[in-house]
């Protein structure tokens, strides 16, 4: 009898030692994603091998956003940060430094053929950290509204999983392979909806300049008020200027951004007398029951506002 019961506590401590090393090797990749567009892309790569926390959240502004303790707190917990780079998260490096991060900070535009422009309006070559003033050359740092970068976006995070955990490295490959697919049939729509758009009719307007990347790829022409980022207001001047220039090139919609007061846009559609054609999402995902609650979701419905508001239909 005592042997049995020595025997089966001993079988317990080697169940219970197995069950703690599998519970370890199990534990998820504590990963911090800077906003919602990359926590979207390490969802898809990560699965359930991760563990997800995202700082600047649904119609988040990245470019404005002041981190809070509680940010810090996940920084300082984690196993990997994924930003975007490019100066589009100004809060990054003050994030950083009050948390102490130990984490790999993984800069996801690695990689990408970045834009470089002149800014066309006072207050674009405000930016932070992109340029100063005087007419210098700015780099455009939305480089995930190309599908094509997306794809760079997903293999850099597979790479910076299968570096960290490499027993989950198929795992991530196998699931990166099967997110780009999906990215494909999504640009092979993009690219036939702007197909349907009448050359003549593809200038439309936005409240800054966030799809630089968007019309470089699929040949929509983009005019807005604010530059690249948005932390400073635009002139009068600057208002005025568009508002002459989209008379000119007889733009074909005007749309408000997730991230942005409607105000400034709803002030040129009047002057301009273009109406209003709905909201894009630009710098940040709409909220999970929204139209824009995954990266494709925000390709299918800024398509779908685009053209339905040029061709009406």
């Amino acid at each position: 009898m005592l042997k049995s019961i020595h025997a089966a506590l001993a079988m317990s401590v080697i169940t219970l030692t197995a069950f703690g090393a599998s519970s370890a090797f199990a534990a998820p990749l504590k990963v911090v994603a800077s906003f919602t567009v990359i926590a979207d892309f390490a969802k898809n790569v990560g699965g359930d091998r991760i563990d997800v926390t995202t700082i600047v959240g649904p119609d988040g502004d990245a470019h404005v956003y002041e981190p809070s303790p509680a940010d810090a707190v996940a920084m300082a917990k984690a196993d990997i940060v994924l930003v975007n780079g490019l100066h589009f998260e100004g809060f990054l490096q003050r994030l950083v430094d009050a948390s102490a991060t130990k984490a790999s900070i993984i800069t996801l535009t690695k990689g990408v053929t970045t834009i470089d422009f002149k800014p066309e309006f006072a207050d674009a070559d405000a930016a932070e950290g992109a340029g100063t003033g005087g007419g210098k050359t700015v780099t455009d740092p939305h480089a995930f509204q190309s599908i094509a970068n997306a794809r760079i976006y997903v293999k850099n995070i597979a790479e910076a999983f299968c570096a960290a955990d490499s027993e989950g490295c198929v795992s991530y490959q196998t699931n990166a392979a099967a997110y780009t697919k999906k990215l494909d049939a999504v640009e092979g729509e993009v690219k036939a909806a702007i197909a349907s758009i009448p050359e003549s009719k593809r200038v439309v307007i936005t409240s800054h300049d966030a799809f630089g990347y968007f019309e470089h790829a699929y040949g929509l022409t983009f005019l807005a008020p604010q530059g690249i980022s948005t932390d400073s207001e635009p002139s009068a001047a600057d208002v005025a200027k568009l508002v002459t220039q989209v008379k000119q090139d007889k733009a074909a919609a005007i749309f408000v951004e997730n991230i942005t007061n409607p105000r400034l846009i709803e002030q040129i559609a009047s002057e301009t007398g273009i109406k209003v054609g709905g909201t894009l999402y630009s710098d940040a995902l709409s909220q999970p029951d929204g139209p824009a609650a995954t990266y494709i979701d925000m390709m299918h419905n800024n398509i779908r506002q685009i053209k339905g508001a040029i061709l009406g239909s």
